[in-house]
């Protein structure tokens, strides 16, 4: 008895040992996006002296000044719209090729419980800032400036740039902006793990070296001002008709049930037959589809399954991006069946260039009704 006793007393300071670790880790998750965000940290927290860096406080004066502009001309616009124009959401958001641009999903899709964020910008490691010396810092937030500020500026990231930003530096990958991003939107960081994604579609986590065969992934718990627990789920994995099968991306998704989809400044890659088998599961799966014209075209869209609202302006492609043109696009837009909006997105990003298709599914037919020819009455003999 006395045995036990112990055993169960070791396994409670064990257990007590676990949950202050894990506490630990959510506050320095949390402190370590806030730093990285330009927010003070946790007064407590090993980060707040280096709060007092003139790097950090520059670097926090910056992004003072480009969220202010970015929220108020496009990303509380994005959120009224949404509000307005999309009555019902799903838990499940997925946005392929999207990078880490978390903060175009939580604009268009602020209710959404899971995000899974896909493209083929590398995760990078989990961020320890304070294991960096003080120039080191100073040069990873000014790195980290840079691989934000085509985003900040026109909405989307120019993925030629990225391969060079997101693997230099002290802080490289997408996780750092992912970071940021979820920081700046006001959420709270709870744990980050690095995963590993099997081509059956399990994920789990990853300690060194991913896997052979398998897609490098994070999986970021976080929750919002309401409190409520959110997931983002970011894989670096290739989305080609030749990889998706193979990589147990199209599995993972598909187990997490229906969902609403964001395309935008794909590369017109979703025209692409090289990239149907992604264009086939957005459309299959998928109860809203918002996009710009480099997403599905319009031609595509079943009509007897998909209800389509264009908003906005249809100019065509930019000149890097030829052969795109739609002239379904065209006819949609036209004869002022488009309705306004107040805010710019994709390649076109100036307000009066944007366009934004708005695809809702409809629900599928009710089965007819059959009804039951009544047996004739028996007759007397």
């Amino acid at each position: 008895m006395i045995r036990t006793l112990r055993e169960t007393q070791l396994v409670a300071f064990l257990l007590g040992l676990l949950a202050m670790a894990s506490a630990v880790h959510a506050g320095e998750a949390n402190d370590t996006a806030r730093f990285l965000a330009g927010l003070p940290p946790a007064s407590g927290s090993t980060l707040a002296p280096m709060t007092k860096e003139a790097s950090w406080a520059r670097h926090a004066r910056l992004l003072n000044q480009a969220w202010q502009r970015l929220d108020k001309g496009q990303l509380s616009r994005i959120n009224a719209w949404s509000k307005a124009n999309i009555k019902q959401s799903s838990p499940l958001m997925l946005y392929m090729f999207s990078g880490p641009d978390f903060l175009y999903a939580n604009a268009f899709f602020p209710n959404a419980t899971t995000y899974v964020l896909a493209g083929l910008e590398p995760v990078g490691r989990i961020p320890n800032v304070a294991r960096l010396s003080r120039g080191a810092r100073g040069a990873a937030l000014q790195n980290l400036r840079a691989s934000m500020q085509e985003v900040l500026t026109y909405s989307f990231f120019i993925t030629k740039n990225m391969k060079s930003e997101l693997r230099a530096g002290s802080l490289p990958g997408a996780l750092p902006l992912l970071y940021v991003f979820l920081a700046r939107s006001g959420k709270t960081v709870q744990s980050a793990t690095l995963v590993s994604l099997k081509p059956d579609g399990t994920v789990t986590p990853r300690e060194g070296r991913a896997p052979k065969g398998s897609s490098q992934g994070v999986k970021i718990d976080f929750s919002d001002a309401g409190a409520e627990k959110r997931t983002l789920y970011y894989f670096s994995t290739d989305l080609s008709n030749g990889a998706l099968p193979k990589s147990g991306f199209m599995t993972f998704c598909e187990s997490l049930g229906p969902a609403d989809s964001l395309l935008k400044s794909a590369s017109y890659l979703p025209h692409s037959g090289y990239f149907s088998t992604a264009r086939k599961f957005l459309l299959d799966h998928s109860a809203v589809i918002v996009q710009d014209d480099s997403g599905v075209p319009l031609r595509f869209f079943a009509r007897d399954q998909w209800d389509l609202k264009p908003y906005g302006r249809y100019v065509g492609p930019i000149s890097i991006f030829p052969g795109r043109y739609q002239s379904e696009m065209r006819r949609l837009f036209a004869g002022g069946r488009a309705q306004k909006i107040n805010f710019g997105i994709g390649y076109r990003w100036r307000t009066h260039e944007t366009n934004v298709l708005l695809a809702q599914k409809r629900p599928p037919p009710a089965a007819p009704v059959v009804e039951a020819t009544p047996e004739p009455a028996p007759t007397a003999d």
